[in-house]
């Protein structure tokens, strides 16, 4: 459509001023497109509908919203003077703002991944060769198709089926025998490290929320324990800073899932003092009073590897001055690739099929809501209108920097939704009612989750909380006992 622009030049990164070319941001939003199998997943009849109608293609979807983009720049007074131009940092943040605010979050997501790698990769933190571009590259997902596939349980009619014809022991079994080899490797290759000659003294586990960390952590350290090693765990959450300066948004919400929620200098300070033998005053955090509360002293011995299982435990700054020979990375995230149903669109005469991938990121909400209720006395309500701190922290300073690891475990098991479901579609079940979002119209991200995971749950066949408590059915330590509860290992955030 014929916009009219008055911006003629933009700000670059090293603050020279080149001239506006609107072009550009048409290729980054295809591309975006490109990379997450086009536009098509994130149709959305009565929030974007008419936008694919209007585009009718994935190029013609594209020049909409760039054109968008444009018109919003050039809301902004300040962009049209010559001394005020938009930076390039101002237009990626438009671009977000375009995409989802007409609901296309996947497109929007992989931008971003696409976003803050390249800033990663700027900054030195990661190589091109650990850049994960949109965060699931080809290499990652058709090994985890094909594994399913061989298996019936790519799709929710093949999972319905295995549920149905009460064959779902096997799946669990081979899945949870796959993630106990997967563990087997990061010790071995753990252990590898330490025998070519690398003085390592330090394990981050890090992966996006409700991946399975805890769990991971626990069965990692219990192989290496029996080869040996020594252990010292940090609790990172003390590290939070004082619940006052944390400032709450409009629905008295507080943003903890950015790395900076956590004291970072200080944290980092501690950590080259442990690692050089030094005793540290630890904080202890009162989660009941929101501040610190004391200090307590802490000393590694020379033989102790710290572990530390933290969200952004890739974050550069923690490890900031801190011999890279030194640290061991082990990333964990929940990714099952399973295909649903997915409603044609009629107008749009892209490469459409009718069936998109389940997001990897509404499964973990699930976990995490499931979590928060039992064993945090928060409303799942509340864990939905939270999660959009979530994923912007994990598409900040988590999944883009996952190529730094050493070792990659994947916490998710196609059997997760038929456990996880009896807790959310039963008659007492925990999920919120659509009637309740109504409170929070502008919350379109909590609005749009909201509806997918609605029709994933009530397309697939569950067992009964019965099955779940059985563990002769589901063993005691599988990772999603973490949150559906039975687990026969410690997990600290649930005491």
């Amino acid at each position: 459509m014929p916009v009219l622009n008055r911006i003629g030049k933009i700000r670059k990164r090293n603050h020279a001023l080149v001239k506006f070319d609107p072009s550009k941001i048409l290729r980054a939003i295809k591309r975006g497109a490109d990379s997450a199998g086009g536009f098509a997943p994130d149709y959305l009849p009565g929030i974007n509908d008419k936008i694919f109608a209007a585009g009718g293609t994935d190029h013609g979807i594209a020049e909409f919203l760039a054109d968008l983009v444009v018109l919003c720049l050039n809301s902004d007074p300040h962009h049209l003077v010559t001394n005020f131009p938009p930076t390039v940092e101002e237009i990626q943040d438009t671009v977000l703002h375009v995409l989802r605010s007409n609901g296309f979050t996947t497109v929007a997501d992989a931008y971003t991944c696409f976003r803050w790698g390249h800033h990663w990769v700027r900054e030195g933190a990661i190589t091109e060769e650990q850049f994960v571009r949109n965060g699931y590259p080809k290499e990652t997902m058709d090994p985890l198709l094909q594994w399913n596939r061989e298996r019936g349980c790519d799709t929710v009619e093949g999972l319905n089926d295995i549920v149905q014809s009460g064959k779902l022991n096997g799946l669990i079994d081979d899945a949870l025998n796959r993630y106990e080899s997967s563990l087997d490797a990061v010790a071995s290759r753990l252990l590898e490290r330490i025998e070519q000659g690398d003085d390592v003294r330090m394990i981050w586990v890090s992966g996006p929320s409700s991946s399975g960390k805890t769990t991971t952590t626990v069965k990692v350290t219990e192989r290496l324990r029996k080869r040996g090693l020594r252990f010292l765990m940090l609790n990172l959450d003390d590290y939070f800073w004082s619940l006052i300066e944390h400032p709450t948004d409009w629905i008295d919400d507080r943003n903890y899932e950015t790395p900076e929620a956590l004291d970072i200098q200080l944290l980092n300070e501690h950590l080259l003092a442990l690692l050089a033998g030094e005793t540290i005053e630890k904080p202890v955090y009162s989660f009941k009073e929101g501040h610190r509360s004391g200090t307590v002293p802490v000393r590694r011995e020379s033989d102790q590897i710290l572990v530390l299982d933290c969200l952004h435990g890739f974050y550069p700054p923690i490890s900031e001055g801190i011999d890279p020979e030194h640290i061991f990375r082990l990333y964990i995230e929940a990714m099952n690739p399973l295909y649903e149903p997915h409603p044609m669109i009629p107008l749009y005469q892209g490469d459409l099929a009718d069936r998109r991938l389940t997001r990897f990121e509404d499964i973990r909400l699930l976990r995490r809501t499931l979590r928060d209720s039992k064993h945090r006395n928060h409303p799942p309500l509340a864990t939905l209108l939270h999660w959009h701190y979530v994923r912007a922290g994990e598409m900040f300073s988590i999944i883009p920097l996952k190529g730094m690891a050493d070792c990659v475990v994947n916490g998710g098991m196609p059997f997760d939704l038929p456990i996880l479901k009896p807790f959310f579609n039963a008659p007492d079940g925990i999920w919120p009612n659509e009637e309740d979002l109504t409170e929070y119209p502008s919350f379109l991200d909590a609005r749009i989750r909201h509806g997918r995971i609605q029709s994933l749950l009530d397309s697939i066949v569950g067992v009964t909380e019965a099955d779940v408590a059985d563990t002769s059915f589901l063993p005691g330590d599988a990772v999603v006992r973490e949150f559906v509860g039975g687990s026969t290992i410690k997990i600290p955030h649930n005491d």
